[in-house]
């Protein structure tokens, strides 16, 4: 016969072993810079000190809350699940050593949201900033991306191999070698809505939308945004369509082009202004105004918009 205080025990024992799986089950898991530690479950009042352990003992479809202003580390997503800072001071990941800062490798019915997160290049070999791969959808809201400046790395490259969409809004991209490159995978079929989005300074393209590597179709729009100071500030190739409503498109070296196999782009109510070349379509590509832009004080541009409507 056991005895009742090695039956107790045993008990205590077998409690003290599930503990770590039931802090695994939290669908609000929260992060401090101030107090937090991996060794901890994750709960508000023993809170966690990264994004990764955090995300780690998060449910699907559940949420991590940053509490207070710090580095968190990076991070590979591989649920549905938000990060999100709703301001409580700059909070994010600091990227060098040809680095990720996001990852996201999630699966098919999967949607990601990130919020109020600054991701930023330290330089050391260089890194990236949100890199998705697989998942149902991004929404990136109030974040800045910036300094992540060396060749072959940028800000935001979204390259799904299943059908997927993404969603920019009020978010900085400045200062990376390249800011968004939108480009689908294998049979992907993808869309995008980019608003209030500020793409400065980038020594490549702004926004590049490239449906080459995909046999699906990819669509962006973009509203009430800005490309300024970039090589080309936006950019569309490969039998893709990009929309340009009530934007700017200045002082880069090519404000809007359009090119190879079939790139096209419509421009409405936007200025495109202080460019080397103001627009070019080139190589099957093809730009079209809807006759209500503001064009001016451009250095060049390739031919003239065909205004939609007019022959």
């Amino acid at each position: 016969m056991i005895k009742p205080s090695l039956f107790i025990a045993a008990l205590l024992a077998l409690a003290l072993q599930l503990a770590p799986a039931e802090a695994q089950t939290l669908s609000r898991t929260y992060v401090s810079a101030a107090l937090g530690s991996d060794a901890n479950n994750c709960d508000r009042t023993t809170p966690c000190r990264t994004f990764q352990h955090a995300h780690d003992n998060t449910l699907a479809a559940g949420e991590i809350t940053v509490l207070d202003p710090g580095g968190y580390g990076a991070v590979t997503i591989a649920k549905a699940i938000s990060i999100i800072n709703d301001g409580v001071g700059e909070a994010g990941v600091l990227v060098s050593g040809g680095g990720t800062a996001i990852t996201v490798m999630a699966n098919a019915g999967d949607a990601v949201s990130l919020r109020g997160l600054t991701i930023k290049g330290i330089g050391f070999g260089g890194g990236n900033g949100i890199v998705f791969n697989t998942g149902k959808s991004l929404v990136v809201e109030y974040c800045a991306i910036r300094n992540l400046d060396t060749a072959g790395y940028g800000a935001v490259f979204f390259y799904p191999s299943t059908t997927s969409s993404l969603a920019i809004s009020n978010t900085v991209i400045s200062d990376n070698a390249d800011g968004i490159s939108f480009s689908p995978q294998l049979s992907a079929s993808a869309s995008a809505a980019l608003d209030h989005v500020a793409m400065h300074n980038n020594a490549g393209i702004g926004l590049f939308v490239a449906g080459g590597s995909t046999t699906g179709t990819s669509k962006v729009v973009v509203t009430d945004s800005i490309a300024d100071n970039n090589v080309q500030g936006f950019a569309v190739s490969n039998k893709s369509m990009l929309t340009v409503l009530r934007s700017v498109a200045a002082n880069n070296q090519v404000g809007l082009s359009a090119g190879f196999a079939g790139g096209q782009m419509a421009v409405a109510q936007s200025m495109v202004t202080g460019n080397v070349n103001g627009w070019q379509a080139v190589a099957g590509g093809v730009i079209v105004s809807y006759g209500d832009n503001m064009v001016d004080a451009n250095g060049g541009s390739q031919g003239a918009m065909p205004v939609i409507g007019k022959k």
